[in-house]
């Protein structure tokens, strides 16, 4: 405990005289000061979130979620479990959209053991079918960080090394029960480069400090639902990738959706190969064909199940490429320097103290377009539509 420093042990420093920050304007108002306060807290999500790092485009997730005793609390509505699993059904959909090219697997832990929900794989709909199962789990017993952990490297350790492996826990438990010593694991999870991220439901715990501070995690305690919600939403964003990591070609195939034509006699209708996971209605005329080996698939992105080659469509590749090139941060200045006070975004009028601008196009833009461009659309609209130069 002697090497934390003793700022980190004090966790109350950071509510000592917070009515301090609120103050009255001459009309004894206070919406001046909540303006600010909400002013800082976008700005913070820009700065934080957006810098001109290469991160990683193909990432192998694992989450584990405790599903013990305390989980069954209700300081979280209506409890802990119920919550957490909601949560999670948003956090699956977003990571998908913004990393159509991954994959995600959950894991539970409760009584001491731990089980996999879902494996690894690149379908949402897979595991936000889990998550909605999962409300019925009974809570009880103890988690077990090790066993969790171990259940995860297990996967985790044969993974190409130009992807990334992660694991988010999610631990509402104050205490673990492991059959052998986790320090140990710790430095395996350290040389296999797995990087651990624990969000806290309880308080903080010496033992998820050591992890995530070893692996090059993130270890967080919620306060509330939404507070909950922005830590998860955190790690949406691929981690930036590292200077060791490997650099190899990746073979993928495009396949186009086919649909035969109702007139055709010639056109049977046939099985997908999802239908080996069940997620597949049945018998169909159209889907998706591998190039190499002609099996059939009804979404996309997939890996085919019998030559193993990564299918995907192109907008799915794009979606990913702007993990390489980040988009810079906008350049911030007083909306009095500006002349026109219209917002070049959603054309709305300049309302805010400050103006956003394009360091390629110089076009100017409000702080909720600023937000909407680095989080969703990841490039300036001014400079893809700009008067071409002849």
């Amino acid at each position: 405990m002697d090497e934390e420093p003793e700022r980190a042990k004090r966790w109350e420093g950071g509510y000592e005289r917070t009515w301090e920050v609120l103050k009255e304007d001459e009309s004894g108002s206070l919406r001046a000061s909540v303006e600010e306060i909400l002013y800082q807290a976008k700005r913070k999500r820009v700065m934080e979130t957006h810098g001109q790092v290469r991160l990683g485009m193909m990432r192998h997730l694992y989450v584990v979620i405790d599903c013990s005793r305390s989980m069954e609390d209700q300081d979280l509505k209506p409890n802990r479990l119920s919550s957490t699993l909601k949560l999670m059904e948003a956090f699956v959909d977003e990571y998908f959209y913004q990393n159509p090219i991954s994959q995600v697997g959950i894991i539970t832990t409760k009584n001491k053991r731990a089980e996999k929900l879902t494996e690894l794989a690149g379908n949402p709909k897979k595991h936000v079918a889990a998550l909605r199962k999962a409300v019925d789990t009974v809570c009880a017993g103890e988690p077990s960080l090790y066993n969790a952990l171990s259940l995860a490297v297990h996967t985790l350790k044969h993974m190409p090394g130009h992807t990334s492996r992660e694991v988010l826990i999610v631990l509402s438990s104050l205490t673990t029960c492991d059959p052998s010593n986790i320090y140990e694991l710790i430095k395996t999870l350290k040389s296999l480069k797995v990087r651990v991220s624990v969000i806290g439901l309880s308080a903080e715990v010496r033992v998820c400090t050591v992890l995530t501070r070893e692996t090059g995690g993130f270890y967080h305690v919620i306060l509330d639902e939404s507070h909950f919600k922005e830590l998860l939403m955190l790690h949406v964003k691929p981690p930036p990738a590292s200077a060791s990591s490997e650099c190899s070609l990746i073979r993928m195939g495009f396949p186009q959706h086919c649909v035969a034509s109702l007139s055709d006699q010639d056109a049977k209708p046939s099985f997908s190969m999802s239908q080996l996971d069940g997620d597949s209605p049945g018998l169909s005329l159209s889907g998706y064909f591998c190039p190499q080996c002609h099996a059939k698939y009804t979404e996309l992105p997939v890996e085919c199940k019998v030559c193993g080659l990564t299918l995907v469509s192109a907008p799915h590749l794009a979606r990913s490429f702007h993990h390489l090139f980040p988009l810079q941060a906008f350049t911030e200045s007083p909306v009095e320097q500006h002349t026109d006070r219209s917002c070049q975004g959603c054309q709305g009028r300049l309302k805010d103290r400050s103006v956003f601008s394009c360091p390629s196009c110089f076009s100017s833009f409000c702080m909720d377009c600023d937000l909407f461009i680095h989080d969703s659309l990841h490039c300036c609209p001014c400079c893809i539509h700009g008067p071409s130069v002849s």
